[in-house]
């Protein structure tokens, strides 16, 4: 009776499939257009043709951002369907708060003492979130401040080298894939993202909602936040 899409090509094959096969109603939760503002030339013409071709074959469309939800405005959809603005996926705020943490102790775990300002940063290593340019700006700072990066990806052996190159081995630290994200960040000194591109942030809700200040990137989403 209904597909509901979620993820770009999930969207692509399922509204594909889903016209094909005649359901009745089709659904698509778009978490960050690839075309946006400021995007290569490619997504703004390949990506954003494709996702107004294929509109015309979905009868909701869900957006969790104000640019996506302009943008998706102008598309037609099937039968007159609806756009619909939901922000993003939603935390649990008062759950995060009550965590209660050793900051002293948990820093220790990473080797930093209680007098450096620790920056954090989760989410995949890879390009789309920029993360050599954290590196690259940690090294043009002070000595006691440090990047605690969480998380894993294909660009973290690059991003290791490059921390050499510049001298920051010591003060950017790579501590993969963790469980105990929340502990971490109550016990650091701010946030920060700096993608090229997200829907809605779900790891900078979770940092403002332990009460980080944050640095982002003025992109979609983040502006949102």
């Amino acid at each position: 009776d209904v597909i509901h899409c979620n993820t770009p090509m999930g969207g692509v094959l399922g509204r594909i499939c889903g016209t094909k096969v005649g359901v009745k109603t089709i659904i698509y939760t778009a978490h960050g257009f690839h075309f946006y503002k400021g995007a290569p030339l490619i997504n703004r013409t390949l990506y954003k043709w494709a996702e107004m071709y294929l509109a015309r074959k979905t009868d909701a469309i869900i957006t969790i951002n104000k640019e996506d939800y302009e943008a998706a405005k102008l598309m037609k959809l099937r039968d007159n369907g609806k756009v619909y603005y939901i922000p993003g996926v939603g935390i649990d705020v008062d759950k995060i708060r009550q965590i209660e943490v050793d900051r002293s102790k948990k820093r220790a775990e990473f080797g930093i003492k209680d007098n450096n300002f620790v920056i954090t940063a989760v989410g995949r290593l890879e390009k789309n979130k920029n993360v050599e340019n954290m590196i690259r700006a940690v090294a043009k700072t002070k000595n006691n401040i440090k990047l605690l990066l969480c998380g894993d990806g294909e660009q973290a052996d690059y991003l290791k080298r490059l921390a050499k190159e510049l001298n920051v081995e010591d003060r950017v630290i790579f501590a993969g894939f963790r469980d105990d994200v929340f502990e971490i960040l109550k016990a650091s000194d701010a946030y920060m993202l700096i993608s090229y591109r997200e829907g809605l942030s779900r790891s900078l809700m979770e940092a403002m909602a332990t009460g980080l200040p944050c640095i982002a990137s003025k992109i979609r989403g983040n502006v949102d936040l």
